[in-house]
């Protein structure tokens, strides 16, 4: 009999490991109500007692949170690094938008690269709906913080398709501060009519160039989209001129 709780030990510990690289790899996203005890024993062929084992260490490790009655949830705190205080001091930043602008090229075009390469058929069903999502609201003109949202949740899900969890991270970590400098640069972006239809045709670029695997392509259209948008907004009076922003940066202006 003492050999049952060491190997009910070690079978949690699988069981937590295991149920940590979904979270880690995006499976289980933040907030994402998990299966019901029941079905998860099912699916690891274990004990519910294992299981409920595994469980207690994920939410030990703030992993998880439990709510009785109402089920297990993976954290919603997850990734949240970019708090709000931090948020408001970005926004306070004369160079904020820029800067996001050029880190948005570092992930999402490394991101694009992955996903062209690694994307499962799943990925690229999801890819697909994202895509779908944002044309509807897109050509219906909705708002631009609800276009906004669905814009982002289409480049979430390359980023998923990446399968690198550090990247994937990154960037659910920003997706409120990426969600809101979008919907105020669509709100300038589409003051003129010829715009909307460039950034349907940038948006149907990338994704066609992930869906038919060609890494270099993907890279190219997120690179040509994140340039057409800073760009555009260097023409209005309400951003900086990039030679002002050069400048300052090397003292010249103050």
């Amino acid at each position: 009999m003492s050999d049952d709780p060491i190997r009910a030990s070690k079978i949690s510990d699988i069981i937590a490991k295991r149920l940590e690289a979904m979270i880690l790899e995006g499976s289980l996203a933040p907030g994402q109500k998990m299966p019901p005890e029941r079905e998860l024993a099912q699916q690891f062929e274990v004990s519910r007692p294992s299981l409920r084992e595994a469980l207690h260490k994920l939410e030990a490790k703030g992993l998880v949170t439990r709510k009785q009655g109402g089920g297990t949830f993976v954290s919603a705190e997850i990734g949240l690094s970019f708090v709000d205080p931090l948020m408001q001091l970005f926004q306070t930043h004369s160079e904020f938008n820029y800067d996001l602008l050029e880190f948005r090229h570092a992930l999402e075009e490394v991101a694009a690269h992955y996903a062209a390469l690694r994307a499962t058929e799943t990925d690229r069903e999801i890819i697909e709906r994202r895509y779908n999502e944002w044309l509807d609201g897109h050509v219906q003109r909705i708002g631009h913080k609800e276009e906004a949202e669905l814009d982002w949740r289409f480049h979430l899900a390359i980023a998923e398709a990446s399968h690198n969890a550090v990247l994937l991270h990154s960037m659910r970590a920003l997706f409120n501060l990426f969600k809101m400098t979008i919907a105020t640069n669509l709100e300038y972006l589409y003051t003129k009519e010829d715009r909307r239809d460039e950034i349907l045709r940038q948006h149907s670029a990338i994704k066609d160039a992930v869906l038919s695997r060609d890494p270099k392509a993907a890279q190219q259209a997120v690179n040509d989209h994140l340039a057409f948008v800073e760009e555009t907004l260097q023409q209005s009076s309400r951003f900086e001129s990039h030679s002002k922003r050069s400048l300052r940066r090397i003292g010249l202006m103050r």
